[in-house]
């Protein structure tokens, strides 16, 4: 996973950058701070709709979402933010106990990385079964017209 993100950040580093000035005004590193603000706010256990609906404020109404294994296409969608909001509200609140910490970001070219653990506790609502998680991830973000149109989740 390591060579993974080294090969990423090496990669978003030395891609050429021709910025408009649209792009020279977006703040990648406020932004990043709000995602991902915005994103454990969602995941504690007292999240809100309220919560999930200022998530999804930073989200264009047709993004595409991986998630591998579980999902490996990250196809951009009509109706993208609706199915996010529908699985979203289906996990909201689950945890019991949640803590995560941005471990690493980059930038480039309307693409932001982010690495963060994460320690969670909480009942699956499918089955009853408490639920442990311990694990590091990172997500590639494509950023379009200062919206994520495309998130890439990666973890064990």
């Amino acid at each position: 996973m390591k060579k993974l993100l080294s090969s990423l950040l090496v990669c978003l580093l030395l891609s050429p950058f021709s910025a408009t000035a649209e792009q020279e005004s977006f703040d990648y590193e406020m932004f990043t701070k709000q995602y991902f603000a915005a994103w454990t706010n969602v995941q504690k256990p007292k999240a809100t709709k309220r919560d999930l609906e200022q998530y999804l404020a930073l989200l264009t109404d047709d993004i595409g979402y991986q998630h591998l294994p579980y999902s490996n296409d990250d196809s951009r969608a009509p109706d993208g933010k609706a199915m996010l909001r529908k699985g979203m509200n289906y996990y909201l609140g689950i945890h019991t106990e949640y803590k995560a910490q941005l471990t690493n970001s980059a930038y480039g070219h309307n693409v932001i990385m982010i690495e963060f653990t994460t320690q969670a506790k909480g009942i699956h609502p499918d089955n009853g079964q408490a639920i442990v998680i311990n694990n590091s991830a990172f997500e590639v973000l494509e950023i379009d017209n200062g919206k994520v149109s495309v998130i890439r989740h990666y973890s064990k």
